[in-house]
């Protein structure tokens, strides 16, 4: 799941200062899950920033939505009737939610709340771990179901490395191996004749192409509708 953490206090009132009524909006998605932007967030916002106003004399309303997700443009659209007369909206999302909610809203600055760190894991009380980095070609099948690219600091593709002591990485003696881990647990299934085999090195351009990635089930897709004449993509056209 992706990961957020909330912003400090200071630098979201930097952003919605002279704003008479501000939308708080959390997000029922991943940022509930990590505990940065869910419902109950969302109110703790809504009164910091209350009570900072007071503070500082001036009123500020502040309404509080959560929708079950702040990505699908779906659970957006109901919201029109709070975000009419809202001067600003601070959304509790990770940044792909801020930007469609902005897409979405045009005519409304939205603020996020949160900053985006990476997609991970739950794995312990309070903890959430990297574990991917979206690279697109997903090789686990291959690592017995440890990525290289995530957890290695070298994000090597074919290790270990000189660099691996007691199971560690030499960037800290906090972080394992990734590949030792690789090898436990291949070596537990009998597999170990899978680390002769050579991988090529990650085409990056698949991540980092400077283009956006995109994903299209085409029987599920609608097809493009043609721009009406006086629109303004009819007239560029």
């Amino acid at each position: 799941m992706i990961v957020a953490e909330r912003k400090p206090l200071e630098e979201i009132l930097r952003h919605v200062a002279g704003c008479g009524k501000v939308l708080v909006l959390g997000c029922g998605g991943c940022v509930t899950v990590c505990v940065s932007g869910g419902d109950r967030q969302a109110e703790l916002l809504a009164s910091q920033l209350r009570l900072a106003a007071r503070g500082q004399g001036r009123g500020m309303e502040v309404a509080v939505r959560t929708p079950t997700r702040q990505c699908d443009r779906e659970f957006l659209e109901p919201l029109r009737a709070d975000v009419g007369p809202a001067d600003a909206i601070v959304s509790l999302a990770c940044g792909v939610g801020v930007q469609l909610l902005a897409e979405v809203y045009a005519a409304k600055p939205v603020f996020p709340a949160l900053n985006t760190t990476f997609m991970g894991a739950h794995t312990g009380p309070g903890t959430w771990t990297e574990n991917c980095r979206g690279c697109g070609q997903c090789m686990l099948a291959e690592t017995a179901g440890i990525c290289p690219i995530a957890r290695c600091a070298k994000n090597l593709v074919n290790g270990a490395c000189g660099g691996t002591k007691d199971g560690k990485c030499e960037v800290s003696t906090e972080v394992d191996c990734a590949w030792y881990l690789i090898y436990k647990r291949l070596a537990e299934r009998g597999q170990l004749d899978a680390l002769r085999q050579l991988r090529p090195p990650v085409d990056w351009s698949k991540s980092s192409s400077g283009t956006r990635r995109r994903l299209v089930h085409a029987e599920l897709a609608e097809p493009e509708r043609p721009a009406a004449a006086g629109s303004e993509e009819g007239a560029a056209k």
